[in-house]
């Protein structure tokens, strides 16, 4: 655990260093809000609101996706664009 994280919740994951963009940087959703925090300057940034009833965050490379209730949401960290 770093930073107060559960890294086993399913809206938690981690960005690794070297697998694209946003290494090293954890990636959550909490009160319907997409955000991603920097352990190094213990800043967050807000990536997209409005998401409800999610259920587990994934990445893979530069995509996070957030599989919700009623849909899923595919979120381009390169351009920080949903799609």
């Amino acid at each position: 655990m770093i930073a107060g994280f559960n890294e086993d919740s399913p809206l938690i994951c981690e960005g690794i260093v070297g697998d694209g963009c946003g290494g090293g940087r954890f990636f959550l959703v909490e009160d319907s809000t997409l955000k991603t925090f920097d352990p190094n300057t213990k800043e967050y940034i807000i990536l997209k609101e409005n998401i409800e009833s999610a259920n587990r965050i994934t990445k893979d490379g530069c995509i996070l996706t957030i599989k919700c209730k009623d849909e899923i949401i595919e979120f381009d960290l390169s351009t920080f664009t949903q799609y």
